[in-house]
């Protein structure tokens, strides 16, 4: 198990780079696989849900070559094969192979994938999405096999504008016959990312970023060049670390728009900001922070990912401020270990109360998931004396290099394996 140990009480002053997005490289990589041409993916993060990718690749007898911050793969050699629990299981999104293993040979057979326990995340969607384009879905207890004779397009609508759901469904239809239509799709911007990069291998995609977008199959997708766009929830993440304790720490490649539900309520409640075409500077400001209410939603709304971290601002202002959460059911895990450490929160009815100002005291606390760990990172470095945060594997699966990131900018902070 690794452990990551901060001794908190330091201002962060510096510079920090925003890696590519990981909730868009783990669906290009399975992308990748729908094209039997060599495609290079540039800006890709470092973080163990990459490596847990390149495993299937390597069980699907796929070529790869990583070097620094990008990959190159070579589908040329797969191999459909069975995607065991054993590799499904170390991240949620490896079932974005089960959309390209079903685009690319009209047949995937995997295991229910794992990732952060943050509430029920079953993939219903996904599935009646295959069904709607003519495949049929057996499963055999944590066991899918979905297989077709042919995918035909047709017209989709989502119950829930489900990130993972659209890109599943824009993966399988790109070679579809005919024209697919998804409606009440999801608008992230890691939508458009993988769009831009099926439409760079040939695909015909129109409408991502909106709530409706539509495909028209293609016969054969294409080598190409693409580059990972930068993870929002990494910039934000700092962001708030900077409002935190920085002292004008600057946050590099960042899309701005891409955080502005963000920024907006960083200004809201008094934190001083610079916002320039790529990056967002924290200035070091004595005002004192007023409370706030927020409600997390799908994009552009107020990010899930972001609420946890947010929570450990929300304890430095003056007054009571709510967090509401309505996309995960237990997306509240790091409250516990932030009362732990000396905050005044309530939580009922998947809304969190916090009474501030109050004072931090470093204790052991869990990173119960990955942004749950993000917010016990920002939460031990305004702590007084030593936070110890054990399973911090749950960090490193979104965070590239955040030891060395926060060390650079005068952090001290260490990981351990124990």
């Amino acid at each position: 198990m690794k452990i990551i140990e901060i001794e908190g009480g330091r201002s962060l002053e510096g510079s920090i780079r925003i890696g590519g997005a990981k909730n868009a490289i783990v669906a290009l990589i399975p992308a990748a696989i729908l094209t039997d041409e060599e495609v290079t993916i540039c800006n890709v993060p470092e973080i163990t849900d990459t490596n847990a990718l390149c495993d299937i690749l390597d069980l699907l007898h796929v070529n790869y070559n990583r070097s620094t911050e990008s990959i190159v793969i070579n589908p040329k050699e797969i191999i459909n094969t069975e995607i065991s629990e054993q590799y499904s299981k170390k991240l949620r999104a490896s079932y974005y192979f089960m959309g390209a293993l079903l685009g690319k040979y009209k047949k995937a057979e995997m295991y229910f994938p794992g990732g952060c326990s943050i509430g029920a995340r079953p993939i219903d969607l996904h599935l009646k999405g295959f069904e709607a384009l003519g495949a049929t879905v057996r499963s055999e207890k944590n066991k899918y096999i979905v297989e077709a004779e042919e995918l035909r397009g047709a017209n989709i609508y989502l119950d829930i504008a489900s990130v993972g759901a659209t890109i599943n469904i824009m993966l399988a239809a790109v070679k579809a016959k005919g024209k697919t239509i998804i409606d009440n799709a999801a608008k992230e911007p890691e939508i458009v990312n993988i769009a831009t990069f099926l439409n760079n291998m040939g695909a015909k995609i129109t409408g991502a970023g909106t709530s409706t977008i539509k495909i028209e199959g293609v016969d054969y997708l294409h080598k190409c060049f693409h580059e990972v766009i930068p993870d929002r929830i990494e910039a934000g993440t700092y962001i708030i670390i900077g409002a935190l304790c920085g002292k004008n720490l600057k946050i590099d490649n960042v899309i701005p728009e891409h955080v502005d539900s963000l920024i907006s309520k960083l200004e809201e409640i008094g934190v001083e900001l610079e916002v320039g075409q790529d990056y967002v500077r924290v200035l070091e400001s004595t005002n004192e922070l007023k409370p706030t209410t927020i409600k997390t939603a799908v994009y552009p709304g107020f990010p899930t990912d972001l609420q946890q971290p947010f929570t450990v601002l929300l304890t430095k202002a003056s007054g009571k401020s709510k967090v509401m959460e309505t996309i995960w059911e237990n997306r509240f895990m790091h409250i516990p270990y932030l009362k732990a450490l000396g905050a005044d929160i309530e939580e009922k009815n998947q809304t969190a109360t916090i009474i501030g100002p109050t004072e931090l005291t470093g204790c052991e606390v869990v990173a119960t998931d990955l942004r749950a760990g993000a917010a016990m990172v920002a939460a031990a470095l305004i702590a007084t004396g030593k936070t110890t945060i054990t399973s911090a594997e749950h960090i490193l699966r979104g965070y590239e290099q955040i030891v060395e990131k926060l060390s650079s900018v005068g952090a001290k902070i260490e990981i351990k394996e124990i």
